[in-house]
């Protein structure tokens, strides 16, 4: 069994994307590879959960109060 990484971000932390986040399918009311937020948009850690699989952080950022979209710590960085 994989050990947990620790989240290295936390609830309610501001943060950015690093690159377009696009929908790889699990976002049900956009098309399969639209863009749900732009690199360098900002928005707000509003949980933080464990990837069953993995053992890794997933991190629901709300971003500009339009959306809530499930990100890698590889996919954002702190503002």
């Amino acid at each position: 069994m994989i050990e947990p990484r620790l989240p290295k971000y936390q609830w309610g932390q501001r943060v950015q994307a690093l690159a377009d986040l696009r929908n790889d399918g699990s976002y049900p009311d956009a098309e399969v590879d639209a863009v749900l937020a732009r690199a360098g948009e900002a928005g707000e850690i509003v949980q933080v959960g464990t990837h069953t699989e993995t053992n890794t952080p997933v991190y629901l950022i709300e971003f500009a109060g339009l959306r809530v979209i499930g990100c890698l710590e590889e996919e954002i960085e702190p503002l």
